[in-house]
């Protein structure tokens, strides 16, 4: 059956965000349901299911748009004619049949022949001109609009070969990112679109649906694309993107040295407790961590810090977790663990350290390591040798090598958490959720101390290596299942640690001895979430959108990186693309120059984490944020 998927560049990238779903692997997907998937992904951006009808001319535009159209005001008209009550998604199938998307040639086409200088730009003044005085005639506050956007206008200019990738990158954007939720929402991929569900195995797709009598339609050979109008091309392009906001910010080298951590004076007479824990980097790119609570008996002065745990090294070979960025957010418990108030966080820094100094009353504090995720991401390298976890001597009695021993001795270090040289039932238990999903219980523990060396009933690190060559021998020699354990613990297979980042959190008191226990292993994200936008909104500077007072961008500058939070105080989701080309020296959490973030009604959401790429050199943190219509 012919479609009109879109160029053939426009339908690769789209199959290949398609292809890495569990149905397509089993079943590649066709043509026609790529076409629908699509069809799907742009209408769920407008609404909220299949079953919602378009009912007017500006929700039949923006899903067009959505679906990377580019209607004029005629070719809206064409199909939403005075007869038209509403449409249904089976009638935005078949007008997405007839209007082809807009490419990249295209809209550069079209603005050609509005560029005098053929520089690549429009004088806005002659832009001006062109969008208020003729055919589909543009609002003086949607031309300043065009005009504000920053990253496409320069010098009095708009650079419209900026706008053009610009325009691309966010529907690329918008498509991938409903797609993802498409898979990940197990109830919208199940959910009957119209004439069309995702089918059965069989994949035996549905007929064209037919036309709806609601569309009034004209002769097959008047053309639907509208290649002749560049100026409603130009003008419905424009429109997409409403407004945007941008942030200059210039750090200098090693700018941590303007407000370094330091010591209380007395410190060394107050009352010290610490704890371990660590990030665990999980295979989608989330990070979990362990997290605790802490009481404090008496109001007193505290003192807390939080550094990467400095395990044994490579010599000459620096362990990577090292470098990436620790954060402790310090909320006060308040009658119960669901309302808790952000007290403050570790923004102080003392080479690899943070901290936080200050008074707290008495009461119970649930203590949130954070990490940006700028530097503890996937790795990429390809490890081209094995290293090896067991061998057997001359009588075959199998052993651990010394490289594996002493892997296995930095983990003891990281899950000893209370750092007293023995692991108790309950940080063993914490490893063994990390590496099996399980818990041991008192009858498991019980053999496990009759079987391996304990000390006041706790396994001691001989006993911990006994324990994993007891592993080893029970699987015959075969390392499979260590090499579960050790990538759970974010482990290479070169033995490297790279997608871990062990901690230690040291709290002094000058009043009473601060008590901690560790609580949870969780993702970061829920009550840390609200903690670092709550942070982000007392501390940050804000920017609001112009004309859309209830949009805000909030960034807060540390020494150390940038974060931002995007405000939606409306009643309605807003889609802002976020462009980060101009930056330099910058890596940020995403890893994307250009993409869009969605921001559901009434919330706050983290936009992205910023740090310099190198800290002994100058960054330069540039960044558009445009409010998608």
């Amino acid at each position: 059956m012919a479609i009109s998927p879109g160029s053939d560049a426009a339908f690769s990238s789209q199959k290949s965000m398609l292809s890495e779903s569990p149905r397509s692997k089993k079943f590649p997907l066709t043509e026609e349901e790529i076409f629908y998937m699509n069809c799907r992904a742009a209408y769920l951006t407008v609404f909220k299911s299949s079953l919602d009808n378009i009912i007017s001319k500006d929700q039949l535009c923006l899903a067009l748009q959505h679906a990377g159209r580019n209607p004029s005001q005629k070719t809206i008209n064409k199909y939403w004619t005075p007869q038209t009550a509403k449409l249904n998604f089976d009638d935005f199938c078949l007008i997405l049949r007839k209007e082809k998307p807009t490419s990249k040639a295209e809209l550069l086409k079209s603005f050609k022949q509005l560029d005098i200088n053929d520089d690549g730009s429009i004088l806005h003044t002659d832009l001006y001109k062109l969008l208020t005085k003729r055919g589909e005639k543009m609002t003086r506050e949607e031309v300043n609009a065009i005009i504000n956007l920053a990253d496409v206008n320069a010098d009095g200019k708009f650079d419209y070969i900026k706008f053009c990738k610009l325009y691309m990158t966010t529907n690329e954007q918008c498509l991938k990112t409903t797609l993802e939720k498409l898979e990940v929402d197990s109830k919208l991929r199940r959910q009957q679109f119209g004439s069309h569900m995702e089918g059965s195995p069989e994949r035996d797709p549905s007929p064209v649906p037919k036309a709806s009598p609601r569309i009034i339609r004209k002769t097959d050979q008047e053309s639907f694309s509208n290649k002749g109008d560049t100026r409603s091309s130009l003008l419905t392009t424009t429109r997409e993107f409403r407004t945007s906001v941008y942030f200059t910010i210039t750090m200098g080298a090693n700018s941590n040295q303007n407000s370094k951590l330091t010591e209380p004076n007395s410190i060394k007479e107050w009352q010290c407790i610490q704890s371990k824990g660590c990030f665990f980097l999980e295979e989608d790119g989330e990070i979990i961590s362990h997290q605790y609570r802490m009481q404090i008996a008496q109001r007193s002065l505290v003192y807390l810090t939080i550094k990467p745990l400095n395990l044994s090294q490579a010599e000459g070979k620096p362990s990577p977790w090292l470098s990436v960025d620790t954060a402790l957010y310090i909320l006060k418990e308040n009658e119960s663990q669901a309302n808790l108030q952000l007290m403050c966080f570790t923004e102080l820094r003392n080479r690899e350290m943070f901290g936080w100094t200050g008074e707290l009353g008495p009461g119970i504090y649930w203590l949130i390591p954070s990490t940006t995720g700028c530097r503890l991401k996937k790795e990429i390298k390809p490890i081209t040798e094995e290293a090896q976890l067991v061998y057997r001597d001359e009588t075959g009695e199998l052993f651990l090598t010394k490289e594996f021993r002493s892997t296995l001795s930095d983990i003891f270090e990281v899950i000893d958490l209370d750092g007293n040289g023995l692991l108790s039932l309950e940080e063993y238990n914490f490893f063994e959720l990390r590496t099996s999903g399980e818990k041991c219980d008192e009858d498991a523990w019980a053999l496990c101390r009759e079987n391996f060396d304990t000390k006041k009933n706790e396994l001691t690190r001989q006993g911990f290596m006994d324990l994993n060559l007891m592993e080893a021998n029970d699987g015959e020699g075969d390392p499979r299942d260590l090499w579960v354990t050790l990538h759970s613990m974010g482990y290479n297979k070169a033995l490297e640690l790279t997608e871990a980042c062990p901690f230690v959190i040291d709290i002094y008191a000058d009043k009473c001895k601060p008590r901690i226990k560790t609580v949870h292993m969780e993702a970061c994200s829920g009550q840390l979430e609200k903690a670092i936008c709550k942070s982000v909104l007392n501390k940050g500077d804000a920017k609001v959108m112009d004309g859309y007072e209830n949009i805000i961008v909030h960034t807060y500058k540390c020494d150390t990186w940038i974060t931002s939070v995007i405000e939606n105080k409306s009643d309605n989701k807003v889609i802002i693309h976020i462009n980060n080309e101009l930056s330099k020296n910058c890596v940020n959490n995403r890893g994307l120059d250009i993409f869009a973030v969605e921001v559901a009604p009434k919330s706050t959401m983290v936009c992205q984490h910023v740090m310099p790429l190198n800290e002994r050199q100058e960054w330069i943190y540039y960044c558009v944020y445009s409010l998608i219509s």
